[in-house]
């Protein structure tokens, strides 16, 4: 069987562009015993997965991904022939598999299966009811969970997961304020999302001096997705005791040295300011129960799903380099 995908082409510099990825067409090899055939219908663009492109990257989630090979993701597919008896025909998962149209599950692979009967629309499944949704929510249910009335602030507000995240801040009765980078983005923040306030990263004040403007009692938690000069701002605006939860690091992904920001961090000491990263992955066996949540959320209209999305395998990699670009409104997603 023919299969197409997206290989790493090149190490990216700094952003990606779309030149770092090459579509290729290879054969796909018969399964073998215990493993399943699968069709990718959609395919999550995380910010992340830049962090895995560098010849030095690798830990205890992925491996530095080899040039030459298809990119690792995450996708949503159906079970097209299975050697596995944990899977039949037909199942729709959602997977760490690679930009590619088909794939090959092996025991010991990021699966995780979905309901039978989709109740929202597939692509919700990897946004806000996805890794996306489970990412805004850990972070605002485990590691700072907000009291009613505390300031949240929140970086790459109107990306995959602070779109989720400053609704969820709403619904635990906190008042949300976004970073974003664009006028635009921060009127989408505030009148589509319901953000309390929103801050632009590009702000001739700065960032520390647009943050202070529209929180004045401070911030009490702050949810990064972004690092550098964003999470010194925000450092210089937290309150005593205030929490981090470190979600991300898009600045520190595309560096190209090492980055000169934040140089304020016993500001973390001073304040008394408990800073902690995550991952989704470490959760897996929670992701039912919040699923159910969110779901409820969603039906009741609490929570809203906004998506950038491109159509075809081709378009991935142009797709993934247009979040590096601020070119997207929430979640991105490509539909094969």
């Amino acid at each position: 069987m023919k299969n197409r995908s997206i290989i790493l082409a090149k190490r990216p510099v700094g952003n990606p562009k779309p030149d770092d990825f090459a579509l290729h067409e290879g054969e796909l090899p018969d399964i073998q015993d215990n493993e399943i055939l699968v069709k990718n219908f959609a395919i999550s663009l995380d910010a992340g997965f830049r962090n895995w492109m560098d010849e030095d990257a690798g830990d205890e989630v992925l491996p530095a991904m080899p040039l030459g090979e298809p990119v690792m993701g995450l996708s949503l597919c159906e079970v097209l022939e299975t050697k596995n008896p944990e899977y039949e025909v037909g199942d729709k998962l959602m997977a760490r598999f690679a930009w590619q149209e088909y794939s090959i599950g092996k025991p010991g692979d990021f699966i995780a299966k979905l309901p039978k009967d989709l109740s929202f629309p597939y692509s919700y499944y990897l946004g806000v009811l996805g890794d996306t949704g489970m990412s805004a929510y850990f972070a605002l249910t485990e590691i700072a969970p907000p009291k009613e009335g505390e300031t949240v602030l929140i970086s790459a507000a109107g990306g995959a997961v602070g779109s989720i995240a400053g609704q969820i801040a709403k619904i635990y009765g906190a008042r949300a304020v976004g970073i974003s980078s664009s006028p635009e983005k921060c009127d989408f923040l505030v009148n589509e999302l319901g953000y309390d306030a929103a801050v632009n990263r590009k702000a001739p004040e700065g960032q520390a001096e647009a943050i202070k403007a529209v929180c004045p009692d401070g911030v009490d938690i702050f949810l990064d997705n972004v690092g550098g000069e964003t999470l010194q701002a925000a450092i210089t605006n937290m309150n005593h005791r205030g929490r981090i939860a470190m979600i991300g690091a898009v600045t520190h992904y595309t560096s190209k040295g090492a980055p000169s920001a934040p140089n304020n961090l016993f500001e973390l000491v001073s304040k008394e300011i408990t800073a902690q990263g995550f991952m989704t992955h470490f959760r897996h066996d929670e992701y039912e129960a919040v699923r159910q949540q969110l779901e409820t959320w969603l039906s009741e209209g609490r929570l809203k799903s906004f998506e950038h999305k491109l159509t075809g395998i081709e378009n991935v990699g142009v797709a993934f380099c247009q979040m590096f670009d601020g070119q997207n409104f929430g979640k991105t997603v490509v539909d094969l």
